[in-house]
């Protein structure tokens, strides 16, 4: 009989995290521990507003599957028996970590993937006036990828980008806007940041306005991440972006993020892995996904004044696979 337990976390951040749609200061998660002949299989989720999920809610959306767990529900069963989403996130990841520790064999050899190896991840510079994004890119300027979180479109993102630039001149740059921006702000502000060397453009509009998008000459590629959640509306995101950002919070769990991947590559779309801000045994299946992914940005455990023990193992913009005592 396999029993579950869960428990709601919380991890500051070192200062805060701001993005277009506001600002925090701790990080909210919520573990998942399934056990079974005394062993222990976890995942971590975070709850995100932006769809709909409070913490509450996908505490007791966990809790409510003891029973089929207990009736020994498989991963598969698992995608059928509750919605894509945080909550499923957490269950999936957990009985992965889980049927690993049992069989005595790391995931990605269940998975039938190849042995991970280290990846370098963006690093995230949370949305600011110019001057401190500057001043931020320039403590950070050794890192050969940068996030930057931009507002709501206009001079002042123009002058953020500049900013970034200056502070970080050789990094590579990606820019998240968050569904920050209207339809006419697209194609004006992909010409002057192509100008300023910018390699990706994230979520420029809100989901439900990205149709605008379609047939667009942008000159920097476009980037799905509010817009693209499963295999299940895959197809129209084709020719609105060049890229999705797949989230294990989005996708419900490491299984469907698999086949999300696949399916983005059968439909000529490429690959960024995202996370939200959380800690390492979320980062951690996200890990396995990005083996195959065109970006990678998997640096929420840098953004906490502190991690869990045992962490992945960071070294600058490098992240390394798990050890088999945080998951997998």
């Amino acid at each position: 009989m396999r029993e579950l337990t869960v428990e709601a976390q919380s991890w500051p951040i070192a200062g805060a995290f701001t993005i277009s749609r506001g600002a925090k200061t701790e990080a909210r998660v919520v573990v998942a521990r399934v056990t079974h002949n005394g062993v222990t299989g976890q995942g971590e989720c975070v709850p995100y507003a932006r769809y709909g999920e409070t913490e509450k809610d996908v505490v007791a959306a966990i809790k409510a599957q003891q029973q089929t767990l207990s009736d020994g529900v498989t991963r598969e069963e698992l995608q059928r028996a509750i919605p894509r989403g945080a909550a499923r996130n957490a269950l999936d990841c957990a009985l992965w970590d889980l049927e690993a520790k049992l069989a005595g064999k790391p995931v990605w050899e269940l998975a039938g993937l190849s042995a991970p190896r280290a990846l370098t991840t963006a690093y995230t510079l949370s949305l600011a006036a110019p001057d401190e994004m500057r001043e931020a890119a320039k403590a950070v300027a050794q890192r050969p990828l940068l996030k930057l979180k931009l507002g709501h479109g206009g001079s002042e993102d123009i002058a953020r980008v500049e900013a970034v630039r200056e502070g970080a001149p050789h990094a590579a740059l990606i820019v998240d806007a968050n569904e920050g921006w209207k339809a006419d702000d697209v194609v004006p502000l992909a010409r002057e940041f192509a100008r300023l060397g910018v390699s990706l453009i994230e979520q420029p509009l809100p989901a439900k306005d990205d149709e605008a998008l379609r047939g667009i000459e942008s000159p920097v590629p476009l980037c799905a991440d509010e817009s693209a959640h499963g295999v299940e509306g895959m197809k129209r995101l084709v020719g609105l972006y060049d890229f999705i950002n797949v989230k294990l919070d989005k996708t419900g769990g490491l299984t469907e993020a698999l086949a999300v991947i696949r399916c983005a590559r059968l439909r000529k779309l490429r690959v960024m892995v995202g996370c939200m801000v959380s800690t390492s045994l979320a980062m951690a299946p996200a890990i396995l996904a990005a083996q195959q992914a065109d970006y990678v940005d998997l640096d929420g455990p840098l953004l906490l004044a502190q991690d869990r023990n045992p962490a992945l193992r960071y070294d600058g913009s490098l992240v390394f696979p798990p050890e088999r005592e945080l998951w997998g």
